[in-house]
């Protein structure tokens, strides 16, 4: 049911679209387009320059949303980091709603900063609180003070917003009361709500109201000059219309907003508030986005100079996990503006201009082409939203092109300004766009697609009211004249349509891309040669039978991964040259996509985290990974005097260590085999398997083996992980007999690091140390406070705290390892699944 309501709700959001488009077109049935344009020119210069203003106001407003809930979850931040995710999740939310994924702006940067999803989750609803509350308490107090009447058009209840006002206004301090006396958390069956104090509800009313206020005042102060409507009426209009949007998630509430507000404004203000409306699109909307995107260009260009000022570092950093993202909506807005350009006539100003300096001919091709470049643009920006390197490069060409299209064909500078300083983003930000693979390929999700169908049929709705009083005939596709705006309309809306349909079909018919099929042996022996070159002695883990791999194109990478329930568990990263990391996590993801199932990454390591963060998945820390540099390793000095008593004790009860490998591995298997078992015996547990090695002889038979002899018998042994260029050395099976001394396991280790400092080795991996190093601050996220009470009370399973103790003996250097996974309520079933994996009897 939740799929079929996924893939049907963006539809349904077009369908409404069209509804509002159908209605404001008979709302403006009796205006041409000479009235808006005539009407857009009498708005003075200083209220346009207030608008501005009051936008700059209201953004620095909407700060106290995230800053509020950020505290009520009681997580530090610092109020630059809220500033920059308060900044860029409205802009892209305003301009593109839940249907293109704008929301997930602020659940990407959140993420990176440490917030679980649980808290984003928190976050999110908290300020969505604060708004509902804030708009409802201020709309209840304006309905009532200044009622103004309902057109009957609108098919509501209420004649007028008195009444409603009433209602909405009890709804907002039945909260305040519930906030105020009700104990601090409310329960609603089994799950735990808490609840703001009374001065954190008074906070929240504050900001809503005030938000609302000032947005209102950016476009009130644009119609003013021409309608009889007072702030205070035409604020409880605004608060109808915006309610509206937010219930039919319109992407900016694209036609629906307008029509609200022409509906109930007078008759005879259509052409000033159509107007007001316009400019207040471009103000209040379209330049905060290229704010957004400006600061990014300048951070990347600032990250190129060696005197870079480090405020534009930190920039960098926060913003890692969404310019792509913000680039590839501003690429799709791009798309629109030539769109709609190509669908209005050229400014009476200019015409004469153009006249004199191009043909008529460059004039045709160049509105038929600035439309065929728009049309490719909208596909386009999913390449890139996928990091497409391709998508970017054609991207690149087209705003180029579209750029001196504009200019050609009716002196747009505007236009023009939008597409270069896209274009110049996207070139400082070339590196974000890194994939190597083909768009007809990539998925288009039903959000994009309803995205692309309403910019479409905004664009054509707008020519047709443009030139609703042209007689349209069969001629008028081939009349080539100056003023002859409608024909280029009708030739240019035809080619972007021909351009749009000719991709949607070429994609039906193009093969689907090749999922990989699930090889265990056969895939063995290239995974071996991968493993082989890798500098970590976790990729030995890939040989030991129980995983599947997907290999990148050259099959010089992979992921080596399992499957428990909807869980794909890949464990560490991926497997293979740096280069391809990246490109092997988009083709793991989209193959788990396939299967609707989650994509799991399972230690991994902090360098590759802004991969995953990319992937918009959530990071719980683990633990920490010991490896000790065994360049300078030695028994000497009085930190190591507890190592050198071991090691003593060792010798005074005549242990000899040795490392075998090959045939000698294979003569003593039977042997290794009898001690496994009765190590198993005692410790009365079975073989567990992906991340932990367990005995198979075809296994241990690859590697080297460490044993340790006493009386010439073996008593315990450990299979020698040993990766590329001896960089790195470790232990994977560890067994011995119940009776073998009590420090054989601390001699063979300590003996095992001599040899590796001997033959070259620069590190000796110790594992990781599971949950240890994870934040046990009230404040810390949810998932980790649960998994640090673990680590302290949960020896009665695992002795979590005296591992780390013992492996601090060796002065090992600590690096943290996550688990990346979609989080949120699909985590604790991750990490079941995960148990149940390693657990599985062997």
């Amino acid at each position: 049911m939740n799929k079929i309501v996924h893939r049907i709700g963006p539809l349904l959001v077009v369908a409404v679209f069209m509804a509002a488009v159908w209605f404001l077109y008979r709302e403006l049935k009796h205006y041409h387009y000479r009235d808006i344009r005539n009407a857009i020119g009498a708005i003075p210069t200083w209220r346009l320059l207030a608008s501005l203003g009051l936008t700059i106001v209201n953004y620095v407003v909407l700060i106290g949303y995230d800053y509020l809930a950020m505290h009520a979850i009681r997580h530090p931040l610092s109020l630059g980091k809220i500033s920059l995710a308060s900044f860029t999740g409205f802009v892209t939310s305003y301009n593109f709603g839940a249907l293109l994924g704008g929301t997930s702006v602020r659940y990407r940067l959140y993420s990176a900063w440490g917030l679980s999803a649980v808290e984003i989750l928190q976050l999110v609803i908290m300020m969505a609180i604060t708004f509902w509350v804030g708009a409802f308490a201020l709309a209840g107090v304006v309905f009532i003070v200044r009622p103004f009447p309902i057109p009957d058009k609108l098919h509501v209840p209420f004649t007028s917003v008195y009444p409603l006002g009433f209602v909405l206004l009890a709804i907002s301090l039945g909260y305040v009361a519930l906030a105020a006396f009700h104990r601090r958390t409310l329960h609603i069956r089994d799950r735990q709500f808490p609840l703001p104090g009374a001065r954190m509800t008074l906070l929240q009313l504050s900001v809503a109201a005030l938000d609302l206020c000032v947005a209102a005042g950016c476009l009130y102060v644009l119609v003013a000059h021409d309608i009889t409507v007072g702030y205070w009426e035409f604020l409880g209009m605004y608060l109808l219309a915006v309610v509206v949007v937010l219930i039919t998630h319109v992407p900016g509430g694209l036609g629906v907003f307008e029509l609200i507000l022409l509906t109930l404004s007078a008759p005879g203000s259509a052409p000033s508030m159509v107007a007001a409306l316009l400019m207040f699109r471009i103000i209040y909307y379209l330049l905060p986005l290229m704010a957004a995107v400006l600061l990014l260009a300048g951070h990347e260009i600032s990250l190129q100079r060696a005197a870079a000022e480090r405020v534009w570092a930190a920039i960098g950093r926060w913003s890692e996990p969404i310019v792509a993202s913000l680039l590839s909506w501003a690429t799709l807005i791009a798309g629109m503006v030539l769109l709609v350009s190509g669908a209005t006539p050229i400014v009476p100003g200019r015409r004469a201009a153009l006249e004199q300096a191009v043909p008529l001919s460059v004039i045709e091709v160049s509105h038929f082409v600035g439309s065929l470049i728009g049309a490719m643009l909208l596909p386009l920006a999913r390449g890139l939203h996928r990091r497409l390197n391709a998508a970017w490069w054609l991207t690149m060409v087209l705003l180029g092109a579209g750029f001196v299209a504009a200019l050609l064909k009716g002196l747009d500078y505007e236009v023009a300004i939008v597409l270069i300083t896209i274009a110049v983003s996207l070139f400082v930000c070339r590196h974000r766009f890194y994939r190597k693979g083909s768009l007809l390929h990539e998925p288009f999700t039903s959000g994009w697609v309803a995205a692309v169908l309403v910019v479409v049929i905004a664009s054509i709705c707008v020519g047709l009211f443009v030139y609703k009083h042209e007689e349209y005939r069969f001629s008028a596709w081939w009349a080539f004249t100056l003023r002859g705006d409608a024909p280029r309309f009708l030739r240019a809306s035809a080619g972007a349509l021909v351009v749009l349909l000719t991709f949607a079909i070429w994609r039906l018919l193009t093969p689907p891309k090749r999922i990989p099929t699930e090889r265990l042996a056969g895939d063995l022996q290239l995974a071996a040669a991968v493993v082989h070159q890798s500098p970590k002695t976790m990729a030995q883990l890939a040989l030991l039978g129980d995983k599947s791999f997907l290999f990148n194109e050259q099959g010089t990478g992979f992921v080596m991964y399992a499957r428990q329930g909807r869980s794909w568990i890949a464990l560490g990263d991926p497997v293979g040259p740096e280069s391809e990391r990246a490109e092997l996590v988009w083709e793991f993801r989209e193959l788990v996509e396939q299967y609707d199932g989650w994509p799991v990454f399972y230690q991994v390591e902090e360098e590759c985290l802004p991969i995953y963060l990319d992937q918009g998945l959530t990071l719980l820390k683990l633990g920490e990974e010991a490896r000790v540099p065994l360049d300078g390793f030695s028994l000497d000095g009085s930190t190591r005097k507890g190592l050198r008593q071991a090691h003593h004790r060792g010798q005074r009860e005549q242990l000899e260590f040795a490392v075998i490998s090959g045939d000698h591995v294979r003569s003593l298997l039977p042997e290794l085999k009898n001690i496994s078992d009765a190590w198993l015996a005692e410790k009365q547990v079975h073989e567990k398997g992906f991340s932990l090695g367990f005995f198979d002889e075809t296994y241990l038979s690859r590697y080297p083996v460490a044993v340790v002899r006493q009386a010439l018998n073996v008593v315990a042994f450990a299979n020698v992980l040993c990766s590329a260029n001896r960089e790195e050395l470790s232990v994977d099976l560890m067994r011995h007999l119940p009776g073998a001394p009590a420090s054989v396991m601390e001699f063979l280790f300590i003996e095992l690091m001599q040899w590796g400092r001997q033959q070259g080795f620069q590190w000796f991996n110790l594992g990781m140390a599971p949950l240890s190093g994870v934040d046990d601050r009230l404040l810390a996220p949810l998932w980790n406070r649960v998994v640090h009470l673990a680590y302290q009370f949960g020896d009665r399973f695992y002795s979590f705290e005296r591992l780390r103790k013992y492996k601090e003996k060796y002065d090992p250097v600590w690096s943290a390892m996550y688990l990346a996974s979609p989080g949120g309520t699909a985590l604790p079933h991750i990490l079941g699944d995960l148990t149940t994996l390693i657990g599985r009897r062997r």
